[in-house]
């Protein structure tokens, strides 16, 4: 007889194959994995906080590493059907929600903590993190960067090479460096 843990893993590698059980292996420390989660490629992943992945996640570290990073007291949340390509880096010093159907494209970055202050004099402190939310069905496209403390509404697009500096309302299209309010969605 065999166990369910182990039926369903079964049951998950003839359904999606190796991408199922290297998301497995690469998310072994994650404190909650999903179903069906594939990786595809060697993504780095380290988990000194909390990391929740939800069902049906597909993270691409083929092209250029995908980083995955929970630090201590911080919190890593990817909700369901989340596609991460190839070459992100998402580091949570404090909260990092991903919602729903989110898609971020190749080389984004999303990092709650400057890591240092800007003051020469205080270069060596580092500044409080502040949460980043990416709401429902958010679509990031290549190459934007996500600063601290931002929300980005449900339904909303960043286009390609945007930092994005403040907050998105939902049902938006914003651009540039920074990114301004383009149109409604």
């Amino acid at each position: 007889m065999v166990s369910p843990m182990i039926g369903q893993f079964l049951a998950d590698a003839r359904s999606y194959g190796p991408a199922v059980i290297r998301a497995k292996y690469s998310l072994r420390h994650a404190d909650q994995l999903g179903t069906r989660v594939r990786v595809d490629g060697r993504p780095i992943v380290q988990n000194r906080g909390t990391m929740r992945i939800g069902d049906r996640v597909r993270i691409r570290s083929t092209v250029a590493t995908t980083e995955l990073v929970a630090e201590r007291g911080g919190t890593l949340e990817i909700e369901d059907r989340v596609y991460i390509n190839f070459g992100c880096n998402i580091a949570a010093s404090l909260l990092v929600r991903i919602g729903a159907d989110t898609q971020i494209g190749p080389h984004c970055m999303l990092l709650d903590s400057a890591y240092h202050r800007i003051e020469p004099e205080r270069r060596l402190e580092r500044p409080e993190p502040e949460a980043i939310v990416l709401e429902r069905n958010v679509w990031l496209s290549a190459r934007v960067i996500v600063l601290p403390g931002v929300t980005i509404g449900h339904d909303s697009c960043v286009a390609a090479g945007s930092v994005v500096t403040k907050d998105v309302a939902p049902r938006t299209f914003v651009a540039g460096v920074p990114a301004v309010f383009v149109r409604d969605l």
